[in-house]
């Protein structure tokens, strides 16, 4: 996990989350630069438009929270599931994934589940979708 500031907001990144959807590099390209270190250059957008963009992140890779308040927590008991095309299943709320061996992970936000069956990393997706073109 990444936090980056400008001194009124925090951006998260979990990297373990990230689905490589690039939403936040078209999104707002003049902050995220991949091929930068750090890839993150906060100070290039007001921390409205930071927000409004982190809002749009698929995977929950992305999050942020005021500074000097308590970190936003997902207190909406409605669960939603959203079909991507060509994409995730992205599952927003609080859940608990039961994996083949009986483990329990509880995810919170947003979580996104492989469709295509070519991630590395399920249940969970892992941008592999793009590779495979998939369709769907």
């Amino acid at each position: 996990m990444k936090e980056y500031s400008n001194g009124e907001i925090t951006i998260v990144w979990r990297p373990e989350t990230c689905i490589h959807s690039a939403i936040c590099v078209k999104t707002l390209p003049k902050v995220y630069n991949p091929n930068a270190r750090p890839w993150i250059a906060i100070e290039n957008a007001s921390s409205e438009e930071l927000t409004a963009q982190i809002k749009l992140c698929p995977s929950g890779a992305l999050s942020y929270f005021i500074n000097g308040e308590k970190k936003e927590e997902t207190n909406s008991m409605e669960t939603k599931v959203e079909v991507l095309e060509n994409g995730p299943l992205i599952v927003t709320g609080k859940i608990t994934v039961i994996d083949k061996d009986g483990k329990e992970e509880t995810k919170e936000n947003k979580t996104a589940f492989c469709r295509c069956g070519a991630s590395e990393n399920k249940p969970y997706c892992d941008g592999a979708h793009l590779k495979i073109d998939f369709k769907g």
